[in-house]
């Protein structure tokens, strides 16, 4: 049993840590000691009943809880308040429970696990889930030759050269980390472990029969990913099926996707726009035939990989989406559960799409889709890494 901290920037409350840390975490729970230290947002924090519900989860699953309030503005200020706080809470959970791992996910809490590294020589994995300096900078958030993004530059060196394990969302982004110069003659430990899904909780549920075509997209329409071209896609699917409807699931950007449905004149009948819970999630899904997900092909992007890829498959659902991001296109194209685009002109969105309606009339595209999440993207499979890695490193 390895005793192991995990830190995460990302708070428990968010949808992404009810898919990607929780999850994971309350089955590592069953074999090792784990502590978790996150950053919770003010307004997630204020949903007491919410609150209460986690803790009693989190609890019963064996996990020790310790939620850091989270700070956004400064950014630079609010960030290294976080970082010197998160240092002295984290150096008296590793002297109280005597850690022997310390799992950073991403980057800013990997600037605490190098130091307990540094100073406590405690193994570090480096989750880095995707090149974050460069996201920031591919959105414009950062420019080239600003301080902030040599400063995270320079850190992401020191994690990728002192990391027991670096661990990579996808097999691209390993291979454009193997020729960073600085890595020409000592390779770091890879491990590809993607963004996994939940099988039991994300499976496809009977569709109704006769029901009109819905197209479906899930979560954030902004930074990395492009929207436009999707809203694009549906208009050329109303020419194809009239009756169609387009339904969005998104937590925050209602104001900025609604603009955007307006500035390319589609009717507000045509469009169901709502939130929800992470549960709600694959009951929602289950209503959609297809979904979108084009992602900005630059260097950054290399290594992502959208938790909603493997939930859409998992719950059967074939994806349209763009090459150059992640193992996407690779996995979409070999596998046959979607179309993938190089371009994104109106004759390529066009093909784009009437491909998508003859792949969705395949029998047995469900069933292909399926076999896929659970090839690449099962929970399961992610636990049994981490799980190997874990082992791996108290051994040594």
């Amino acid at each position: 049993m390895a005793r192991v901290l995990y830190i995460s920037y990302d708070g428990l409350l968010e949808p992404l840590g009810q898919s990607q840390v929780l999850q994971y975490l309350k089955n590592l729970a069953e074999y090792h000691d784990i502590t978790l230290v996150s950053y919770e947002k003010p307004a997630d924090w204020t949903q007491v009943a919410k609150r209460k519900a986690l803790k009693k989860i989190v609890k019963e699953a064996g996990i020790r809880w310790i939620p850091l309030r989270y700070h956004k503005s400064p950014t630079a200020l609010a960030t290294s308040y976080d970082l010197l706080r998160g240092f002295f809470v984290c150096t008296y959970l590793n002297i109280r429970y005597r850690i022997q791992i310390v799992h950073a996910r991403s980057y800013v809490a990997s600037v605490l696990a190098l130091a307990l590294k540094r100073i406590f020589k405690k193994c570090f994995i480096f989750d880095m889930r995707g090149f974050w300096a460069d996201e920031k900078l591919d959105s414009g958030t950062w420019q080239p030759n600003s301080r902030i993004y040599r400063v995270s530059k320079w850190f992401e060196k020191q994690f990728l050269t002192n990391a027991d394990v670096v661990v990579s969302l996808t097999h691209a982004g390993v291979s454009a980390i193997k020729q960073f110069p600085y890595l020409k003659d000592s390779l770091p430990r890879f491990e590809v472990i993607s963004t996994c899904t939940n099988l039991d909780l994300f499976r496809s549920i009977p569709k109704q029969k006769n029901k009109q075509f819905t197209l479906g997209y899930v979560g954030t329409t902004t930074n990395r990913y492009m929207f436009d071209p999707v809203i694009e896609c549906f208009k050329i699917l109303l020419k194809i099926r009239p009756n169609s409807r387009f339904l969005i699931i998104n937590k925050t950007e209602h104001q900025y996707i609604q603009e955007r449905l307006n500035a390319h004149g589609i009717s507000k009948d045509q469009v169901e726009l709502r939130t929800a819970e992470y549960s709600e999630v694959p009951q929602l899904m289950s209503q959609m035939d297809a979904n979108i997900l084009f992602i900005k092909p630059v260097f950054a992007t290399l290594a992502t990989a959208p938790t909603k890829f493997g939930e859409f498959l998992a719950c059967g659902i074939p994806c349209l989406s763009n090459s150059g991001a992640g193992d996407m296109g690779k996995i979409l194209n070999e596998e046959d559960v979607g179309v993938v685009i190089d371009e994104f002109s109106s004759p390529e969105l066009e093909k784009a799409v009437v491909k998508l309606i003859k792949l969705i009339e395949e029998s047995q595209i469900q069933t292909r889709c399926i076999t896929v999440a659970s090839k690449y993207f099962s929970l399961n499979e992610g636990v049994n890494k981490y799980n190997e890695i874990y082992n791996s490193l108290i051994l040594d």
